[in-house]
């Protein structure tokens, strides 16, 4: 659906963005991260045709944003950081102004209902966006972005400044739409990032130095791959059946205890997912398992360590080594070419 190529923008001699790739399949969801400066918000404006790159290629559903703008830009739904709310309009006169402004050609009242209906802000249609509150106007934001029923949305922190609740509902409203749109979603949250979505993006200075599901990322960079399960029953047979369940390596007694219950630790072989048949041996014995936990990375740490600028300079020198090896690849092709 996306597709983006060697991406680069430059601000005067300031590198905003450094040789970004990466493609975006149809139906995903797809958190993309990054520190401040990092070149987040610069990325998703060339995405949606906002800002121009200075080199390399963007393309939505086949269609290069450059050379077929109208065509990838009907495509796209953006909800920048700030909302682009007129607010001495009402909802329903500035959903009808989106409207018009798109070109938009599905029927008009229903397509707007269905909108409305699906954002939620039905009930506020007639009123005018100044008198609403800092949830419902970027529910008013995402709205517009559905507005032409768009394949892709780009969200950029969408749920700054809400409160709790009003987070938890935006989430579970992103959630609802990835079922039949892609969408990639920029946020500083990362719990946000981690319930909805299933595949994290991180840029740092400009360059992409991780693109990849979470438990993938943080299998490959953990060194602890063990579970911490707590268990209540009998010491000496519960580490004898975890001992006995297929594709346990080792497990061993921490001796934590919460109440009844004892902290095991149980390292699986590599690549074996031990989950199902833990809790099953337990339940056939009754004896309840009142905690499992990973011990591997949690996405904040995947953040803060992929995000360090050391390793970011390690991902941008390997970049250009392998620049330099393809270009140095290429023309001794072309030298032997000419030779032919």
């Amino acid at each position: 659906m996306i597709e983006v190529k060697n991406l680069v923008k430059d601000y005067g001699g300031h590198l905003a963005v450094k040789n970004a790739s990466f493609t975006i399949r149809d139906g995903e969801i797809v958190g993309f991260l990054g520190p401040n400066g990092a070149g987040k918000s610069t990325t998703m404006n060339i995405l949606t045709g906002y800002l121009s790159a200075t080199s390399g290629s963007v393309s939505v559903d086949g269609y290069d944003i450059v050379e077929y703008p109208h065509e990838a830009k009907k495509r796209i739904g953006y909800l920048p950081e700030l909302p682009p709310l007129y607010t001495d309009m009402t909802v329903g006169e500035y959903l009808n102004f989106c409207y018009d402004l798109k070109k938009v050609t599905l029927p008009r009242k229903p397509h707007l209902e269905e909108i409305c209906r699906l954002v939620r802000i039905d009930n506020v249609y007639k009123r005018q966006i100044k008198n609403l509150s800092k949830g419902y106007r970027q529910r008013v934001g995402i709205a517009q972005a559905l507005i032409g029923n768009p394949d892709v949305l780009i969200l950029d922190e969408p749920t700054v400044g809400l409160d709790p609740v009003q987070i938890i509902e935006i989430r579970n409203l992103i959630a609802q739409l990835g079922k039949n749109h892609t969408v990639i979603l920029s946020s500083h949250i990362l719990s946000e990032i981690q319930a909805v979505c299933e595949r994290i993006i991180i840029i740092n200075k400009g360059v992409i130095v991780a693109d990849g599901m979470a438990s993938e990322l943080s299998h490959s960079l953990s060194q602890d791959h063990s579970l911490t399960a707590r268990i209540e029953g009998p010491k000496a047979e519960v580490m004898k059946l975890i001992a006995s369940i297929r594709g346990v390596d080792t497990v061993t007694a921490t001796g934590a205890k919460d109440g009844k219950a004892l902290e095991y630790r149980i390292l699986p072989l590599d690549g074996v997912d031990i989950r199902k048949a833990l809790f099953d041996r337990l339940a056939d014995r009754h004896w309840p398992l009142i905690a499992l936990s990973s011990n591997e990375l949690t996405l904040e740490e995947i953040f803060v360590r992929l995000a360090s600028d050391e390793n970011t300079e390690f991902v941008l020198k390997m970049q250009e080594k392998k620049e330099a090896e393809q270009n140095e690849a290429d023309a001794d092709q072309t030298e032997t070419e000419e030779n032919n």
